[in-house]
């Protein structure tokens, strides 16, 4: 059951994230990549910041609208290398 939580607030968190203000974005037009190639490594890009953000904010203790904000600014701050 915490597992299903736990990823319906993944989910829930990575809605919020926006491609155009993505650290993530940023690497990919790096790497010079477009179409399905840019999408794809955007996805996972935000993907494993997201993971990552969450521990972060679970370490932190945060709950609700505070954790949400937290994961939120932490996932467009990351990249790819997070």
């Amino acid at each position: 059951m915490k597992k299903l939580v736990t990823l319906a607030l993944i989910a829930f968190a990575s809605s919020f994230v926006h491609a155009a203000d993505s650290a993530c974005v940023a690497a990919a037009k790096e790497k010079k990549l477009a179409g399905a190639a840019q999408k794809s490594f955007v996805k996972k890009c935000e993907t494993d910041a997201n993971a990552k953000c969450e521990l972060t904010a679970d370490e932190k203790k945060l709950k609700g609208a505070a954790k949400t904000s937290n994961v939120k600014k932490c996932v467009r701050e990351t990249g790819p290398a997070a």
